[in-house]
């Protein structure tokens, strides 16, 4: 009678197994955004294939091809899905009414219908929002300060994605305010053509830029800036991962640190949170970086009141 018993005891515990499907990387180069949230669960003591398992999936650049990788994760029963990009996270949510789902996100996720609240989603989503199209007015605030005079801006910008086009909207909203004519500055994934993007933005006359990230941006920062920098152009990027390729400046929410806060979300859920019972956390510290390499190239002297609020300085 007691065999049954024993033989179940011996058997050993489930290893829980999390899907992750990320805007950037790949799997040779998964880049920070999963490492910051494989150090954020490393923090937590979770050991991969130890007492974890994740299952990565990467858009690289094909946004045709997300619901068919969240599919993958959802039929692996997966306790947790971990998506990062507006498409991502549509596609996970019409996938799935049970899996948790983590998410992260620029937008504002209740406008978008995604979540009830921020405060009590409700559902299976939470995750954190860094409410980036917010601050499209701050960014064209800071680029025309530490470029006095410039009056048409260039908007680099994935016209096949939803994102960027709400983001596009909200930057012409700002420079209306701000008396800045914006250039609009289309490509298509998942190969975009930046040259010829950069072309219309020479045609268009554009003084400066400004790049809307999104999964098939994402995969170019060092080409972005390269070409910003041979035509001439001053750039201004929602992520530091652009500056630190080359651009000259960044004013946006720690991203790898969001990844590494989603590991606590994760953790909170396998251990039996529901995640509607999770607020949707939003970004509080904005980064401002500046290259002075990439300024000191383009002949431009920083303000030293830009150089004041700068968070970071690449030298």
């Amino acid at each position: 009678m007691l065999a049954p018993w024993a033989a179940r005891a011996q058997q050993p515990a489930r290893i829980p197994r999390i899907g992750i499907l990320s805007p950037s990387g790949d799997p040779s180069a998964p880049g920070p955004q999963v490492e910051g949230f494989r150090q954020g669960l490393r923090d937590l003591g979770y050991i991969e294939e130890k007492n974890i398992r994740i299952e990565y999936r990467y858009i690289e650049g094909k946004l045709d091809r997300v619901p068919s990788l969240v599919a993958e994760l959802v039929q692996l029963k997966v306790d947790v899905l971990v998506v990062g990009s507006l498409v991502a996270i549509r596609a996970a949510k019409d996938a799935t009414k049970t899996i948790p789902i983590v998410m992260m996100i620029v937008d504002d996720p209740v406008a978008l219908g995604i979540v009830d609240s921020l405060a009590r989603p409700g559902g299976n989503i939470t995750g954190f929002t860094r409410l980036t199209r917010e601050l499209s007015g701050k960014r064209l605030e800071l680029l025309k300060e530490a470029v006095p005079g410039i009056s048409r801006v260039g908007v680099l910008w994935d016209a096949d994605a939803p994102g960027p086009a709400i983001a596009f909207k909200e930057y012409e909203a700002a420079a209306r305010a701000l008396k800045i004519q914006l250039v609009s500055l289309e490509v298509r994934g998942p190969n975009p053509d930046s040259e010829g993007a950069f072309q219309a933005g020479a045609k268009g006359r554009a003084h400066a830029l400004i790049t809307i990230v999104n999964p098939v941006l994402l995969r170019y920062p060092k080409r972005i800036a390269d070409l910003a920098m041979k035509n001439r152009l001053p750039s201004m990027h929602e992520l530091g991962q652009y500056v630190e390729g080359g651009g000259l400046m960044s004013y946006a929410a720690n991203v790898v640190d969001q990844y590494r806060r989603a590991a606590t979300y994760v953790d909170k859920i396998l251990k039996g949170t529901k995640p509607g019972d999770l607020p949707v956390e939003q970004a509080t510290k904005f980064e401002l970086v500046v290259n002075a390499k990439t300024a000191k190239a383009l002949g431009i002297t920083i303000p030293q009141s830009i150089l004041v609020q700068a968070d970071r300085v690449i030298e």
